[in-house]
């Protein structure tokens, strides 16, 4: 059994999250953690209900039973946007960007608080300035290595650059806790490593990090601590050596020889990572 700790400061914690469709259970009775300053991962095959679980926790789906907390409260009773203004932000799978702004612009019009009149002054052109939402932007750039690319346009920039710029409108709001959906789907396995690379950075500017990706390298490269999720249901969970031999997860998740060459991805991944950590 792993000794990383489950118990101490979490930020994040689910006991018995149910989801329930139509009498379906997509997620069934999820009890999870994310410690803080820590970068957990969940993995699951297609339909194991991964993506239902971040909408639950971000309220876009209600939960059916259970509970959710952050930084120890009860979340549920909040709105998706009272989740965000806690400090809890997502990404989502469709990169949804403004093809009509710059990459700064897209960021900003995230990072800036709306309020009920902000329309109006958008009519009038008098929406304010804010220097620390400014700084906030520039950081986030900075961090996604995108500042190069503040003023281009999204549709000229590669789609594996157009990722980070997903990422990194999350990040414009300086969240606690960021929950990733997919951010490598699309990507070849350069740009998935040169992603891994960013998101380890996050832990260093007092975030925690929840990721959800179907690409096992990415995850067993950069996670301290990986659940996985199969119908609904929670069947492992363990650091990435735990779960990179575990057999019920290869089978359940990629198939054994599949689980294989994706393992050895994640071993590399991590092994690149120890030696930049001693460098």
């Amino acid at each position: 059994m792993s000794d990383f700790d489950l118990t101490s400061d979490n930020i994040l914690e689910t006991n018995g999250l149910t989801v329930t469709f139509g009498g379906l259970n997509a997620n069934d009775q999820v009890d999870l953690v994310v410690p803080r300053g820590k970068f957990v991962g969940l993995i699951g095959p297609n339909g194991a209900g991964k993506t239902t679980f971040i909408d639950a926790i971000t309220g876009y789906v209600p939960m059916s039973a259970g509970t959710a907390t952050l930084n120890g409260e009860d979340i549920r009773p909040l709105k998706p946007h009272e989740r965000s203004q806690r400090g809890l932000v997502r990404t989502f799978q469709s990169l949804e960007l403004f093809e009509d702004l710059s990459v700064r612009d897209n960021l900003l019009v995230a990072a800036y608080p709306t309020k009920w009149y902000s329309f109006i002054l958008d009519m009038l052109y008098l929406t304010p300035t804010d220097p620390e939402t400014e700084a906030r932007v520039d950081w986030a750039l900075e961090i996604m290595g995108l500042t190069d690319e503040a003023n281009a346009m999204p549709t000229d920039l590669p789609h594996g650059r157009r990722k980070l710029v997903g990422v990194a409108r999350a990040l414009a709001g300086k969240p606690d806790l960021i929950l990733l959906d997919e951010p490598a789907a699309g990507l070849d396995t350069a740009e998935s490593q040169n992603l891994g690379r960013h998101l380890r950075e996050f832990l260093d500017h007092d975030m925690s990090v929840f990721l959800i990706d179907h690409d096992m390298g990415l995850v067993l490269g950069v996670c301290d601590y990986i659940y996985v999720l199969d119908f609904g249901k929670i069947i492992a969970q363990g650091t990435p050596a735990e779960i990179r031999e575990d057999p019920a997860v290869k089978a359940a998740y990629l198939g054994a020889e599949a689980g294989e060459v994706q393992a050895a991805a994640g071993e590399a991944m991590a092994s690149s990572r120890a030696q930049e950590d001693n460098s």
